[in-house]
């Protein structure tokens, strides 16, 4: 394993992401291997960076921090990447119908704004 150590200022800009939002993840339990030198400054190493980097992409894709606090929790139980990842399955399986219903949803926006356009138009005395 890499022991280089990372500063929370270094990760934070690599990841751009707030030193709050890291420390807000350990707090929750999301990033648990936080080790500490002199004077408690926390440090992270390549794991904590990877970790942070699923995070992240995880919630780009729709994830809540509850979804992802329900899976840290089923592995510290279960440890098992079977179960973990099926359940990761189908919470972006539900997050997936949400936007297909979403995208309809704007569909109908997007054409009744533009029959809508059509009546104004044909109303405009040209």
């Amino acid at each position: 394993m890499n022991d280089k150590v990372i500063s929370i200022g270094t990760l934070a800009k690599k990841l751009e992401m707030s030193q709050r939002t890291i420390r807000y993840y350990e707090e929750i339990g999301l990033l648990n291997s936080i080790k500490r030198v002199e004077g408690g400054r926390r440090v992270y190493n390549d794991v904590d960076l990877r970790r942070l980097k699923l995070i992240k992409r995880l919630k780009i894709m729709g994830m809540t921090l509850s979804d992802m606090q329900e899976l840290e929790a089923m592995w510290t139980i279960e440890k098992s990447n079977d179960k973990v990842l099926k359940r990761l399955l189908e919470l972006l399986g539900n997050h997936l119908q949400r936007l297909d219903d979403r995208i309809a949803d704007l569909d109908i926006l997007r054409n009744e704004i533009m029959e809508y356009q059509k009546r104004i138009r044909s109303k405009i005395v040209k």
